[in-house]
């Protein structure tokens, strides 16, 4: 299997029609059950475990709350006409210090369900005219709409549900190593 991209090595071409809203927006909403049906089975020790100085299956999941605030300020963006987004933190200093593996699994899950439902909200009750407003998206200097961020964040969500599958197989592996 191909080895998956780091993200900030990532490029997108921001042509997403409007009329993809809908099919981005399911994507972004069946995010929670996904992540909920792939840790489902986990103990809470593995969960917390960090392998090789990375981030735990809880610190990915952490990470998506932190970005959250994000997507939604973005939308504030968009909305107040901003041309340029606010730019994200690329040291992640807000996900780290939350120190996610001190934190029960289930109250993680629990807080991104509910902030991620807060950022459907939001994007459900926009018009078509503020859907296809344009700005400026700070690292990767190209113009986007509120769809195309959609779908960036939809890829970055996915990117960290690869990682937690990636994870589950390497806790998996020791767990067979260690039994031998």
């Amino acid at each position: 299997m191909p080895e998956k991209a780091p993200w900030i090595k990532r490029r997108f071409t921001f042509d997403t029609p409007l009329s993809m809203f809908p099919n981005i927006l399911e994507r972004l909403r069946g995010t929670p059950a996904r992540i909920e049906d792939l840790v489902r089975d986990i103990s809470q020790g593995k969960a917390m475990k960090r392998i090789d100085g990375r981030w735990s299956i809880q610190e990915n999941i952490g990470h998506l709350i932190e970005v959250e605030d994000l997507w939604l300020g973005r939308l504030d963006d968009f909305a107040d006409g901003i041309a340029v987004l606010r730019p994200a933190d690329m040291k992640n200093r807000r996900t780290d210090a939350a120190e996610y593996n001190k934190q029960e699994l289930r109250e993680i899950l629990k807080a991104f369900r509910r902030i991620r439902t807060h950022f459907i909200q939001r994007l459900e009750s926009m018009d078509e005219e503020a859907i296809g407003r344009m700005s400026h998206h700070p690292r990767l200097n190209q113009p986007m709409k509120i769809p195309d961020m959609m779908f960036f964040a939809s890829e970055h969500d996915d990117h960290h549900i690869v990682r937690i599958a990636e994870l589950l197989r390497e806790l998996e592996l020791n767990h067979r190593e260690d039994e031998v």
